[in-house]
């Protein structure tokens, strides 16, 4: 019965040119479907990846700020040592306050990690070695964990801590007899890619 009512529809149509009493069955065919279909995928598909890659680029400038300010803090604490031994010659007395800070300066803690990179935990109280906040360090033993308290310290530190992906190194230079440059560099993968900040700083003795 369909069959008899579609040809009776057809009948005296013609394909190339219908007359205004033709009227073709209309529809979408199979592949105005798959065309339909495939235009819609790529559509959603192009959303989706460029949210994607907004996501990681939010989490990637996250990350490279926490580095930087990983990085400053590291060149500030050393500052705090050459201020820290300026104060304990001032309370001393004496004259030549800041040549002999100074100079205490350049052959105390700070002085182990010309040789070497130190890794830095502030947890411990200020100096170098084994319980001090400064210590020689390579690989593994310079990477930072962050412990509940939101402090950021060196697996050394005794406290429980979740684990990042920075290591962070200082390492001072001599450039003149009266001068320091200080390199605090904090280091990262993300993503599988490496990434790095470096802060340079130099001192001066106290005038």
């Amino acid at each position: 019965m369909k069959n008899t009512a579609y040809r009776s529809q057809l009948a005296g149509c013609s394909e190339i040119l219908p007359t205004a009493n033709c009227q073709l069955p209309t529809g979408f065919t199979l592949i105005e479907t798959m065309i339909a279909i495939t235009i819609l995928t790529l559509a959603v598909t192009g959303s989706l990846f460029t949210a994607s890659r907004a996501i990681i680029a939010a989490q990637n400038a996250r990350t490279q700020l926490t580095a930087s300010y990983l990085a400053q803090e590291g060149a500030e604490y050393v500052r705090a040592v050459r201020d820290n031994e300026y104060l304990s010659a001032y309370q001393a007395g004496g004259t030549n306050v800041s040549t002999v800070a100074w100079n205490n300066f350049l052959a105390g803690d700070i002085n182990q990690c010309r040789t070497a990179e130190c890794s830095l935990d502030l947890t411990r109280p200020m100096g170098y070695g084994s319980g001090s906040s400064l210590f020689q360090c390579t690989g593994v033993e310079c990477k930072l964990y962050i412990l509940a308290s939101g402090v950021y310290a060196t697996e050394r530190s005794g406290q429980s801590g979740t684990v990042t992906p920075f290591v962070r190194t200082v390492q001072v230079t001599n450039v003149s007899s009266s001068e320091e440059r200080i390199v605090s560099k904090v280091l990262w993968d993300f993503h599988g890619i490496p990434y790095s900040v470096t802060v340079t700083d130099h001192l001066t003795p106290w005038q």
